[in-house]
């Protein structure tokens, strides 16, 4: 069985189905889809932008606490 969708990012540009267009952030974090935020750690959207600042905030908040 095939994939039904597929979202990535890659080389400044954001691929979601058979649509593609220019990434609008840095990194990828909190890169925005109709009503929801993209997280690349998760690999899934989340219903509210990321509260984290960057990736190496995020990543330290990883190691204190074990996971997202």
């Amino acid at each position: 069985m095939g994939q039904v969708w597929r979202f990535t990012l890659s080389n400044g540009v954001v691929e979601n189905g058979n649509k593609t267009r220019k990434q609008l952030t840095f990194t990828g974090c909190n890169e925005p889809f109709k009503d929801r935020y993209w997280c690349p750690k998760k690999k899934w959207f989340s219903k509210g932008p990321c509260p984290f600042v960057n990736q190496r905030e995020c990543q330290n908040y990883e190691l204190m606490c074990g996971c997202l």
